[in-house]
């Protein structure tokens, strides 16, 4: 199947154009000028930019007592064609997933005979390699919208349609940890996209972190304070914690293998799969013969991480201060010997470092900068068994999220046929950060108002401004706990609003077309909760990653109300007043009021758009999404210029409205700490 960049609808493998949407699935946007290019195309002929999806392969040769029958039955394949699209999802059958047939040739230019994933750089002579030998090279994806078998797998597993595929027949025994891992990529485990053996070769595909920052880096700034350090440690237990019951934790003390995401968490390049893969603290290591893997895992234990947190220091030469160094010591003696007490000595030196525990106000800034979804589960037991059944006894843990930013940019313009502008809109925030050896956290409360006025110039423009402010006003009063306000307190503050400008109509003497009134959306903030409201077409749209780009309001005007009664949309809009509004604030009481409310989790890292009809008309966000709002979601992309980009685009195709929008990042982790998942 093909999925749609856009909306992410499931096409199949033929079309040249979204079902759905009518996106192209033969061609994107280059990120940087906008030009059309091929899906293919790794660089955009226009601007040079880098556009291509390029994945990091990692090809093994195994030893020909590791090769069995389940490699090599032709029947399903990964990695290109048509027929290994089609993936069982009987509930009651493990799927079975074999090799795609692998380009062992060195002057082939693709991975695959498939031809679907370029080779970015020389392969050597696969069938001369050494067994335990692995070759890492780079390639582009010439599919990117189609679907690997292996991601449908993954993904069926996590809707609970088939059993969980550690143990699932045809599966190169080196993907297994990363599939077991698939729910923890948000916690650094590198996210795997296809996989396949053939004969004595495997074949892994993960994403490619092969320029993200060195860990050693961040040792080597010199403003990194002690706090930060003690953070990495303290994930890099988390990790240890994870990798450990698939016998990975080698994973953990290579330097080189060691890096940063956007938001400066410690991250895996890739996974050290024993026996096929090993590290030391210097170097990786290819398997050697005479190391069996239960002599690996007799020399493998907690106090390994000492040595290469010994090393961090060494390398970037920076001193050790007390505290650590003390720490080390006692590990290395074996005084800690297990991840709990290593865990709580981190702690300790956290508080030693910053004594209060607890949120301060006086760090309170009004932007941080620095994340409806499933929550992250992970299921516990011992994948290595060989019983893929045993599975099905796991006991399963959720794990709530933990917000670790929150920023957010604003800006409106009056457009290209407007003489004066009736919008408004409105931040108030309280964000307070505390680093931590468990976390980089923040705890957040944040109200986001946006209103586009009518009634002309003194009437849009004061209906717009007085409902945001009365709106401000109230939640300063009623928002006082940590807790997100109620339906019926967000339905009193809209009353509120609507009930300030009618009064002034009714003041005015103000009517018919004269009365003033606005729309309003908000959006508040809890930490990991959200509550929108909305009275009229302004709207509130969410981008994440897996959902892909979302309208969560529904317009309050007459089209809208139609198709509700069971019209269909081409005729109800076909009516003359079609857009014409519902509901607005200020022309009727507040018996004519009644503001929609959905309360939201944030599972995932969420951009929320808060945007005037003149911003959103003519679906204007849905065909430029990939464009100039998917890039948003990285904290390595500044929202100040996302905004001002996407005026200018408004103005572009739009422009006959004023234009408003209100940009919010949140990212999220989950919260590890929640549950004891240590056995100490």
């Amino acid at each position: 199947m093909l999925i749609c960049p856009q909306c992410k609808f499931e096409n199949p493998i033929s079309n040249k154009f979204c079902q759905k949407c009518g996106a192209s699935l033969t061609h994107k946007f280059c990120p940087q000028c906008d030009t059309q290019v091929p899906v293919d195309a790794q660089q955009c002929h226009n601007c040079g930019a880098e556009c291509g999806k390029v994945w990091w392969a990692i090809i093994t040769k195994v030893g020909d007592s590791q090769v069995t029958g389940d490699f090599n039955e032709p029947e399903k394949e990964i990695g290109g064609s048509e027929e290994s699209a089609s993936v069982s999802t009987s509930p009651s059958q493990v799927v079975s997933v074999s090799a795609s047939t692998l380009s062992l040739l060195s002057e082939d230019p693709y991975l695959d005979q498939q031809k679907r994933y370029q080779l970015l750089q020389p392969l050597p002579n696969l069938v001369d390699l050494a067994p335990h030998t692995q070759v890492y090279v780079r390639v582009l994806d010439c599919l990117p919208y189609q679907v690997s078998p292996l991601e449908a797998m993954i993904a069926n597993q996590h809707q609970g349609l088939v059993t969980p595929a550690i143990e699932a027949s045809g599966v190169p025994a080196f993907a297994k940890a990363y599939i077991a891992l698939a729910a923890y990529t948000h916690q650094g485990i590198p996210p795997i996209h296809d996989a396949w053996q053939n004969e004595n070769i495997q074949v892994v595909l993960i994403e490619d972190r092969s320029d993200w920052k060195y860990l050693l880096d961040l040792w080597r700034d010199e403003s990194t304070s002690c706090l930060q350090m003690i953070n990495c440690f303290y994930q890099m237990t988390q990790l240890w914690a994870l990798l450990e019951p698939l016998n990975s934790c080698h994973s953990l003390l290579d330097l080189s293998n060691l890096r940063l995401d956007e938001d400066q968490a410690v991250a895996l390049q890739m996974l050290y799969v024993s026996p096929f893969q090993q590290s030391s603290t210097d170097n990786i290591l290819t398997h050697e013969e005479n190391n069996t893997p239960e002599q690996i895992e007799d020399v493998l234990n907690i106090q390994a991480l000492a040595q290469v947190w010994h090393k961090l220091f060494s390398e970037s030469q920076r001193t050790q201060f007390g505290s650590l160094l003390q720490l080390l010591t006692d590990l290395e003696a074996g005084k800690i010997n297990n991840l709990l007490q290593l865990q709580s000595s981190l702690q300790a030196i956290a508080t030693e470092l910053q004594p209060t525990s607890s949120f301060n106000d006086s760090d309170v800034t009004s932007t941080v900068n620095l994340v409806t979804n499933s929550p992250t589960i992970l299921q516990l037991g011992e994948p290595q068994e060989d019983n893929a059944s045993k599975n099905d006894d796991m006991p399963t843990v959720v794990l709530p999220m933990q917000l670790i930013s929150l920023e957010h940019a604003g800006l409106t313009d009056v457009g290209r046929q407007r003489h004066h502008n009736e919008d408004y809109f409105g931040i108030d925030t309280k964000i307070t950060k505390l680093e931590l050896p468990t976390s980089r956290n923040v705890q957040a409360r944040a109200l986001y108002i946006l209103c586009d006025g009518m009634g002309g110039h003194a009437g849009g423009e004061v209906a717009s401004a007085l409902a945001v402010n009365t709106v401000q006003k109230y939640f300063q009063t009623h928002w006082v706990d940590h807790k997100l306000p109620t339906e019926e307190q967000i339905r009193e503050a809209v009353g509120q609003a609507n009930q300030a400008i009618y009064n002034v109509n009714q003041q005015d003497a103000r009517s018919g077309v004269g009365r003033m009134g606005t729309t309003l959306v908000m959006l508040l903030i809890q930490d990991t909760q959200a509550v929108v409201a909305h009275v009229g077409d302004s709207r509130l749209y969410r981008l994440t990653r897996k959902g892909g780009l979302e309208q969560i309001t529904v317009d309050h005007e007459v089209g809208q109300r139609e198709i509700s009664r069971g019209v269909e949309p081409s005729v109800a809009y076909t009516r003359p007043d079609a857009y014409q509004l519902t509901q607005a604030l200020g022309p009727r009481d507040e018996h004519s009021i009644s503001a929609d409310v959905q309360f939201l989790d944030i599972a995932e890292d969420s951009l929320f758009i808060l945007a005037s009809d003149g911003l959103s008309d003519n679906d204007l966000l849905e065909t430029h999404c990939s464009t100039h709002l998917l890039p948003l979601l990285s904290s390595g992309t500044n929202l100040e210029t996302g905004v001002r980009d996407l005026i200018d685009l408004a103005n572009d195709y739009n422009g006959h409205d004023n234009i408003t929008i209100v940009l919010i990042r949140a990212k999220v982790r989950p919260n590890l700490d929640s549950q004891n998942m240590v056995n100490g």
